[in-house]
């Protein structure tokens, strides 16, 4: 949910979250062309553009398994492609590599996260040269990232009004579900559960579903956006058709 990310505070247009988002020229390739995600959303966003997330589910990473989500984003010449990598378990973040393309500038990002030290390396690379390293370090809990965020609430439990949960990007804010309602995106209409930050900078409605699928995310700031759901697609799908 990040289409510009800020180094002092982490937001971006896909990361709400997020809020907040670079491939890295020496960084791991681990999944072969052939392999296709367990499930593939794509979003329209406002003004214009679209973001499609998709789930890699387990694949190899430093020795063990992580979870592989890649996040594409495309608005008005600014291409945004992230391979984020997330702990099997915790669903923390562990590593992302961005590519990155401005018009006829690319800078490659990576981001490499340590949950146990609550902190994120970030190291921005141009034309194959380090040009930028900024450490963040929290000191209350790990730092999150704005992409997976909305993806995270899916596997919350039992949610009810009033849940609220503290997160940090590496700013702190605290996601509180708010209300239920029913909201209209390009895939139809959908009953969802409506979080909001504080301090406000994102909003997210997930559908009040088995599913909880993050249907509409909408991030404020000095670019603001909306991610609206246009189309979910599965392995079960792709073999109907």
């Amino acid at each position: 949910m990040k289409v510009y990310r800020d180094f002092k505070n982490g937001y971006s247009l896909k990361h709400i979250f997020s809020l907040l988002v670079f491939f890295c020229f020496f960084c791991l390739r681990n999944i072969p062309a052939a392999e296709v995600p367990l499930e593939k959303i794509i979003y329209d966003i406002s003004p214009i553009g679209y973001s499609d997330y998709q789930d890699f589910g387990l694949v190899p990473f430093s020795g063990s398994k992580a979870n592989l989500v890649i996040f594409k984003t495309s608005v008005a010449g600014f291409d945004d492609t992230e391979r984020i990598y997330s702990h099997a378990v915790s669903g923390l973040p562990l590593k992302v590599e961005r590519d990155v393309s401005m018009w006829f500038h690319k800078e490659n990002i990576v981001e490499d996260y340590s949950p146990s030290d609550n902190k994120v390396e970030i190291t921005k690379f141009e034309s194959g040269k380090e040009t930028e390293k900024h450490i963040f370090k929290s000191d209350s809990g790990p730092i999150n990232n704005g992409v997976l965020l909305p993806f995270s609430l899916r596997k919350v439990p039992n949610l009810k009004i009033g849940w609220s949960t503290e997160i940090r990007l590496p700013e702190k804010f605290t996601v509180k579900l708010v209300s239920k309602e029913e909201i209209e995106v390009p895939a139809g209409k959908f009953k969802t559960l409506y979080f909001t930050s504080t301090p406000h900078k994102f909003d997210i409605w997930i559908s009040d579903d088995d599913l909880r699928l993050p249907v509409k995310i909408r991030g404020d700031g000095v670019f603001s956006y909306t991610l609206s759901m246009k189309e979910r697609i599965t392995e079960s799908k792709k073999e109907n058709n």
